[in-house]
Order: C-alpha cells, then structure tokens, then sequence
C-alpha cells in the first residue's frame, strides 16, 4: 500500500527524469502519458477500498482518503488527456517555429513535475508539506506559461509568479500560526500540523490565532484557486499558456489549490465553529462570481473567455463549500472533477483553433462547426459541460448545489448566485455560438488537428457523456468525502 501511495508522485517525477535525459521525443512525450495514467490507476485501485471509508497513509506525511482519491481521479483524467494531446501539440509547435527544440524539452520535464505536485498537494497529510507542494506547482507552470517567450507570455508570466507568490506567502503565514496554535494545544512539534493531530486539538487551539491563521490560509489558497481578491493573474496565464497546461491549470490547479482550502476548514470548522470561514467563504464566492460574470459580458479573447468561466466555477464551488453539508460538498467535488473534462475540451479545441488561426480574438474564428466536425463538435460538448446543460453532470452538480444552499438557510447567497451563473450563461452562449455557428469566412484556413489531439478530444467527450449519464461509485466517493470532510447533515 505505501507503494501504491506513493506511485502518483515517483511516476511523473521518473518520466521527467526521463525527459531530461533524453529531450523532447515520442517515446519521453509517452512514457509522461504513461505517468499520467498511472495517477488515474492509482486512484481507482485506492477508490475500490476507500469507498468504504478506509483511510491509507505513509507515517505522517502521507494519507490517502475519499477526498485525496477524488483530486487524484481529476488529476489523473485529466493529466492524462492533456498529455496525450501535448505530442501532437508540441510538434505542431516545432513544425511552424512557434517553440524550439530546447523549450519542447523544457515542457517535456516541467509538465510531469506538476502532475508530481499535484500529486503531493492531495496525498500530504501535513498542512506544510501541502504548502509546498502548492509552492512547488508555481515554479514549475511559471515556465509553462511562458513557453512561447512573446512579450505577452513573459508579462504573464511575471504576473502570474507575483501575485501567486503573494498568495503562497500569506498562506505559508497562515501555516506557520496554525503550527504555533497546535503546539500550544499539545502537539508535538515533529507532527504539529499533521492533520489528524490538528483534529483531534482543534478544540484546544487558541481561538483568536486560528481566526488569523484560516483568514490567512483563505486569501492564499484562494490565490490559487482563482478567487477574489488575488485572481487577476488567471485570465492572462491561461491565455498565454499552451493549451495542454491551460487545461491542466484550469481543470486541475485551481481545484487541487481549493482542496487544501477543504482540508483546513475541517480543522477550523472544529475550532472556531463552521460560521467564520461561512462567512469568509460566500464572500469571496460571489465577489469572484460577480467579477467572473462582469468580465464574461465584454469579453473579446476565447481563450481569456474560459478562464473567466474558470473563476466562475470556482467561486461556485466556494459558495457550495461555505453552505458546508454532505449534499454540498459531494455536490462540489461532482462539479470538479465536470468542470475538469468540460474545460480540458475546450482549451484542446481551442488551442487548435488559435493554431489555425494565430489569433485568439472571438471575431477572428466563424463557422468552426462546418470547417471541422472534431473540433467544433468537441468544444460544443465542453460548452455544454461548462454550461451545465442536461445530461452532463454539472446540471446535476449545480442542481444539488442549488438543493444545498437552500437547505441550509442561504436563499440569499443561492439567488445572488443564480443571477450571476445566469449571465455568465448567456454570455458563454453568446460568445460560443459567435465562433461555432454560420458560414465561414471566405478563405478561413484550414483546422489542422492532429492524432493524439483527435484522440484526447474523442475519449474526453465520451468520459464526459458517461458521467453526465452516471456518476456510478462515485456518487459513494463523494459522499464518503464528505463525511470525512466533517459536514453537516
């Protein structure tokens, strides 16, 4: 079992040891597939037993529970497609010099070193170690996101490393005061913040330091994750990122940055009572929610389009998790792991389409549908996912998470909420059937896609449909996660 716990960390870092060796070549660019595989199986093999409510864990720094094998299920899914579909990129890449030989092996490292970090954040049964996991997930997509060394990649870039930092920092603050409370509630000092011993003194730690630790720990996590008030690095990091580790961050970063926000507010809620970090949670939720909407309606740029519906997403995760019941967080982890496949489709396709077209502007792309099936059909899917049409799961998703604020009191937050998803649909709808629908330009170019792209984009659609048809155990998943998790009835 220690081996199985620790197979989603060794197999990235040995494919990126691989890709060093030997550069950017088909067989590094499948050996990282393979990694990424790996993390999927290993949360299925870890799923078949913790379903039940088994816990696994590695000493002190490890644990694998129902929540560390849901983030290891959307790592895994998605990490693999966004994999696969590098090979056919990254050559596109070489073939018109839009990347060289040393920035494709480059990519070829770094990208298993973030599935890697990933990995740890949502294995590391210590809040430090968690820390720097998430640490290490900045420095390595920093230079994804400048991989095509514009001017505007580099700024982003820049920006991204300045404001995430910012954040990390704050949260490293929050740790540190977290350890302080702990100790002086009894722990030891070598397993302080280990999470089950944070648990079991949560009702001894000091209340007035664990308010400014959780405040603390919000804000940077929350930098992460893509909430208000440290967001605006999202929309220019993922605009300027290779559409692959666009996917990546956007279908898994922010929702692995979210899941360390889950696990510390299970600790806080046992101190302080579940109404501070409530209260902290619906702010930042809508605030995020309110920005996402806003800049949604004016937006220009569709590869800046879906990382505003990112933060979207996530500042509705952020309302489910404060209303804090079972039917709340089964229902966020649902709208994850959905919001993961719905976005990996879209920033494949739309990476095909800004290679077709060497824009990403809204006005530039017309009749994608009509010039090609694959990719006009792959992205009204993920369009369809994000907009949480029936059957795919985020309509069920977002229904429960509607079932769960009203449940708990929160008509307000819920009607606020609705009103902002609302616009965020229509404007989605709007700008998305700008680029799908009508004739095409005359002299529109062709859309090129290559095999592994078609086959990470026909495997996507098809996982989504499945789940949107049947979530299957893992409805038990959720709900086992959500227990654990410390959640209201």
């Amino acid at each position: 079992m220690n081996t199985l716990l620790l197979l989603p960390i060794l197999a990235p870092l040995a494919a990126a040891a691989f890709a060093a060796t030997v550069g950017w070549r088909r067989l590094s660019a499948f050996v990282t597939v393979l990694a990424a595989g790996s993390v999927l199986m290993t949360a299925a093999a870890l799923g078949s037993q913790i379903g039940s409510g088994a816990r696994y864990g590695v000493g002190h720094l490890l644990r694998a529970d129902a929540l560390t094998v849901t983030m290891l299920i959307v790592i895994g899914t998605v990490g693999t497609l966004a994999t696969w579909a590098s090979v056919g990129y990254i050559n596109a890449e070489l073939a018109h010099g839009h990347t060289n030989q040393r920035g494709a092996n480059l990519y070829g490292v770094l990208v298993p070193i973030f599935l890697a970090a990933m990995s740890l954040a949502v294995l590391a049964n210590n809040i430090g170690l968690m820390w720097v996991a998430i640490e290490a997930t900045t420095v390595a997509t920093a230079f994804l996101v400048g991989h095509r060394r514009t001017r505007a990649a580099l700024e982003a870039t820049w920006k991204y490393v300045v404001i995430c930092s910012v954040g990390i920092a704050l949260a490293f603050l929050g740790t540190v005061l977290l350890y302080f409370a702990s100790l002086h509630a009894g722990a030891s000092s070598g397993t302080a913040l280990n999470i089950d011993v944070l648990l079991a003194h949560a009702s001894q730690l000091d209340p007035s330091v664990t308010h400014l630790a959780a405040g603390l720990l919000l804000l940077g996590y929350g930098a992460k994750a893509g909430l208000v008030p440290f967001h605006t690095w999202l929309a220019d990091a993922h605009s300027q990122s290779p559409a692959p580790v666009s996917a990546l961050m956007s279908g898994v970063l922010l929702s692995v940055a979210f899941s360390a926000l889950l696990r510390v507010k299970s600790v806080v809620d046992l101190a302080l009572g579940t109404g501070f970090l409530r209260a902290g949670l619906l702010i930042v939720g809508l605030l995020t929610l309110l920005i996402a909407a806003s800049l949604l309606v004016v937006q220009t740029d569709f590869k800046r389009m879906l990382a505003y519906s990112s933060m979207e997403n996530m500042g509705l995760v952020a309302v489910a998790a404060a209303a804090g019941t079972k039917l709340a967080i089964a229902a966020l982890l649902l709208h994850v792991l959905a919001h993961g496949m719905g976005k990996t489709l879209v920033f494949l396709a739309a990476g095909q389409l800004q290679a077709a077209h060497d824009s990403t502007a809204i006005r530039d792309i017309t009749g994608v549908l009509a010039r090609s099936r694959l990719i006009g059909g792959a992205f009204v899917v993920g369009l369809a996912v994000l907009l949480g049409l029936p059957p795919f799961a985020m309509f069920a998703s977002e229904l429960s998470i509607s079932r769960a604020l009203a449940g708990a009191h929160l008509e307000w937050a819920l009607g606020a909420a609705l009103l902002l998803v609302v616009i965020s649909f229509a404007a989605l709808v709007r700008n998305g059937s700008r680029m799908l629908l009508g004739p095409p330009d005359p002299g529109a170019p062709t859309i090129a896609v290559p095999r592994s792209v078609a086959g990470a984009l026909v495997t996507g659609v098809t996982l989504s449909v499945a789940l949107g048809l049947t979530a299957g155990p893992l409805t038990e998943l959720f709900r086992t996660a959500a227990t654990m998790l410390g959640a209201t009835p």
